[in-house]
């Protein structure tokens, strides 16, 4: 597997400073952070949103590919990924997950949603924090 490279700069304090993430594959250059998207009100982004994202994408590929290796084909998997900071530091992420995959058995589906979250490599990285899995099958 390749290595994935980004990248950060922060200008200033916390409070009043602003900062800038860009991903070296050019999927977003300079998105804009600040104190108030992170801890306030403000719109737009802030790192425990780009974690929840690449946390459901991974999912979404795990979970796929597991039921693609059980002999089911998925049509779509969407899933959401709620990150909770508590104390200065991420203590839960919640994913939820619906997919559509015709002729699938509930049990099988259940199970293999179950691996798909121990299996997936970002849920490994964050194998210190509560991972919770509400998943659907359509």
């Amino acid at each position: 597997m390749p290595t994935s490279t980004a990248d950060a700069v922060w200008r200033g304090d916390l409070r009043s400073g602003e900062g800038t993430m860009s991903a070296d594959s050019g999927a977003f250059e300079r998105l804009a952070f600040t104190f108030a998207t992170r801890f306030g009100d403000d719109d737009g982004t802030d790192p425990e949103e780009l974690i929840g994202a690449a946390h459901a994408g991974c999912f979404s590929m795990a979970l796929s590919n597991e039921l693609d290796e059980a002999g089911y084909t998925p049509e779509e998997v969407a899933t959401n990924a709620e990150v909770t900071v508590e104390d200065g530091g991420i203590v839960r992420v919640a994913l939820t997950a619906r997919a559509a995959v015709p002729d699938a058995d509930a049990d099988a589906f259940d199970e293999i949603a179950r691996e798909a979250k121990e299996n997936c490599p970002v849920s490994r990285a964050l194998a210190g924090v509560e991972i919770t899995l509400d998943a659907t099958l359509n």
